[in-house]
This record gives structure tokens, sequence and C-alpha cells, in this order.
């Protein structure tokens, strides 16, 4: 199955000038838990805005570029959703984890998604789909209200019907 995961706002807002819009260390590590031995799919940008632009420790790495010339060393790189998908089967759990673009073009393949949703609604210029007004998906699970330095945020499971 593939999953989505990612942190938005309040108006599914995921990030600001290819950076993440919130830090929380909870989520970080529930990230990390979640996304750990298993594979993960991101764009190139996404990669890039990784510490020193290196993939994941302890995944597969998929990347999705239109860039034909585009290589990392611990990636595999496709240039085209069918490529992502037939390099998908092979794995048991695959997670997209961003940018805006990837999860916008990999969701009609997601079953699952897993938002870290927080309440609060900094500046954005990069989004994630509104699953809540999406009829397609549902809100499966919701975890209790945690608070970061006054951000309140919950872990949210969202299932395509």
């Amino acid at each position: 199955m593939i999953t989505a995961i990612a942190a938005v706002s309040q108006n599914w807002g995921i990030g600001k000038d290819n950076d993440l819009l919130f830090n929380i260390p909870e989520d970080k590590k529930f990230f990390r838990r979640t996304t750990l031995n298993h594979t993960v799919i991101m764009g190139r940008k996404t990669l890039e805005s990784l510490p020193n632009g290196k993939p994941f420790k302890d995944r597969n790495n998929i990347v999705l570029s239109r860039n034909k010339s585009f290589s990392c060393e611990g990636t595999e790189v496709c240039g085209n959703v069918e490529e992502v998908l037939k390099l998908a089967e092979k794995y048991e759990e695959v997670f997209v984890v961003g940018g805006g673009q990837i999860y916008e073009t990999m969701l009609p393949y997601c079953g699952k998604a897993i938002i870290t949703n927080v309440n609060a609604s900094p500046e954005a210029d990069v989004f994630f789909p509104n699953l809540d007004k999406d009829e397609s998906w549902e809100l499966t699970e919701r975890s209790e209200e945690y608070d970061f330095e006054g951000l309140k945020y919950s872990f949210c499971t969202y299932v395509k019907k």
C-alpha cells in the first residue's frame, strides 16, 4: 500500500521557501518511526532540502524527477509516475513524503494518508490537497491533541473510501 505522510497547517499548508512549516520534535520522531526500514517517495526539491541533500537513512529512497540527468547516491530516480509505481510494487510499505507536486501526483495511488494536523496558519507557498474537502477520503482516526511550544497538533489517519 502507498501512504502519504505530511504535517499540515489549518489551511493544509506544508511548506514555505522549500522548507517545512513546522519543526515539532515529536512529529519528526513519529515520521522517523513510521517510515523507518520502509520505502519513501519524494521529489528532487524535497531531497535537496534534506540535511546535506542526502537521502533518508535506513529507508529505500525513490526520487521522482523530470530531470533525466539527475542522480543521487542512495536513491532510485524515476522519470514518471509509471516508473515509480512499478518500482513501488517491490516494496511492502511505501510512503509519499513530499513535496507538494509529488503529493498531488501520487495521492490518487495512495490508500491512506497519515497527517499531522497542526492548529496554526503560518504563511505557506506549498500545500497538501485538503482531504477534509475531498469526499473520496474519510478521517478514520485522530489522536489526542498534543502541545509543543504553544502549537497544538494531532495525528490523523485518512483512508480512501
